[in-house]
């Protein structure tokens, strides 16, 4: 048990009781959690916090606030809880399972299209990343729908459920946490069954294409050319750089919705790490509105975006030779932008913002928080919500 009083906290900021109280709940349920699953448990227990007593008088709105800041920490830990689990035990199938158990009682409604389904609408990106695994794709698809006719935020994750970098295979420093890329996917999952359970008056879409990118007999090649669901083809200079072609077929299925925006999040560049360090998710767009949004966004909730840049001139360096667009600049300069700009080709004409959660994939020191998955961008892609 913990016994806690507001006046036991400063804060920087003036915040109302609700506020405080959504911050403190919030903030005690991230530092709650550690990834347990594989362990045996110790004789005296786990060191757990079972119970917080509040002292003192508690206002209804204090009250509100710390049921609504327990409802946002236990979402992020959930997807924190999911991206730590070891690809073996979280297949793209294995995924959609998690999605729907996401969704269990709430109006969410859930759809996976396989490989039959996905070849019918011609998702050549997805289908050719998974060539090499013997774990079958798949598309996941989640309908929040309580906004009336306003038109929907769609969310696009990125769902690889373990990423050995295929016939371009990865150096071994690093790919232990390779099952961590499907990081964006579980963020998208478990934003819009955070917005399911606050009860939120908006229309939310959540798409997660997800494939295992390995190496085989049968796994795509550098040099292929994959002909994506939008038409365009992606010809393919390195099978690692396989989260933006998959996300080329989900960018374009999101049209479908005439979306008030899409917004993509995927764990897509080193490069982005090299750039902004660990501390902040690196963020395009085209709509210096959104760009505010989202900076302004993450202060609030303390889950930071940082800008970078998408002029026109990056487009020349993700031409194809053979192919409309390839899958990785010209040169080894600007891969977070280059990236981005490759999915840019693939959402023309759309409201779009491009997450790029690479820095923000594992916590760092200093959050306090366990080791493992970090569950970003989720607080920040409530608070866009909420404010759209």
């Amino acid at each position: 048990k913990f016994a806690i009083s507001f006046k036991d906290f400063a804060v920087k900021e003036k915040l109302d009781d609700s506020q405080l109280a959504e911050l403190i709940a919030a903030n005690f349920e991230l530092a709650n959690f550690e990834f347990i699953r594989y362990k045996t448990k110790p004789k005296e227990g786990w060191n757990f916090v079972e119970q917080i007593i509040v002292t003192g008088a508690v206002s209804v709105a204090a009250k509100k606030g710390f049921v609504r800041g327990q409802t946002i920490g236990r979402q992020v830990n959930e997807c924190r809880e999911l991206a730590n689990t070891p690809g073996g035990e979280m297949t793209p199938q294995l995924l959609a399972a998690a999605a729907k158990k996401a969704a269990r009682n709430t109006v969410i409604r859930v759809r996976v299209l396989q490989t039959g389904e996905m070849s019918r609408l011609k998702m050549g990106g997805i289908l050719g990343v998974s060539k090499g695994s013997s774990e079958k794709p798949c598309f996941i698809i989640m309908e929040y729908k309580k906004g009336g006719k306003e038109k929907p935020i769609v969310l696009v994750g990125k769902g690889v459920t373990f990423d050995s970098g295929g016939i371009n295979i990865k150096p071994e420093a690093g790919m232990n946490e390779m099952h961590m890329d499907m990081s964006g996917g579980a963020a998208v999952i478990h934003a819009i069954a955070l917005a399911a359970r606050l009860r939120l008056k908006k229309n939310v879409i959540a798409l997660i294409p997800a494939v295992e990118n390995m190496v085989s007999g049968s796994s795509y090649r550098p040099g292929d050319i994959l002909r994506s669901m939008s038409g365009k083809t992606i010809e393919v200079q390195n099978t690692d750089a396989e989260g933006r072609i998959i996300l080329a077929d989900g960018l374009h299925y999101a049209k479908r919705y005439d979306p008030k925006i899409v917004i993509d999040v995927a764990t897509l560049t080193g490069a982005a790490v090299v750039a902004l360090g660990q501390r902040c998710t690196a963020l395009f767009t085209r709509d210096e509105k959104f760009e505010r949004l989202f900076r302004s966004a993450g202060e609030q909730v303390g889950d930071y975006a940082w800008p970078l840049p998408l002029w026109d001139e990056y487009e020349q360096e993700i031409k194809g030779t053979f192919g409309d667009v390839t899958n990785l600049g010209k040169t080894r300069y600007g891969g977070a932008i280059t990236a981005a700009m490759f999915l840019y080709q693939f959402i023309k004409g759309t409201p779009w913002v491009h997450l790029d959660i690479a820095p923000r994939m594992t916590a760092t020191d200093g959050e306090y928080l366990a080791k493992g998955a970090a569950g970003a961008p989720v607080q920040l892609l409530l608070e866009v919500i909420e404010r759209l």
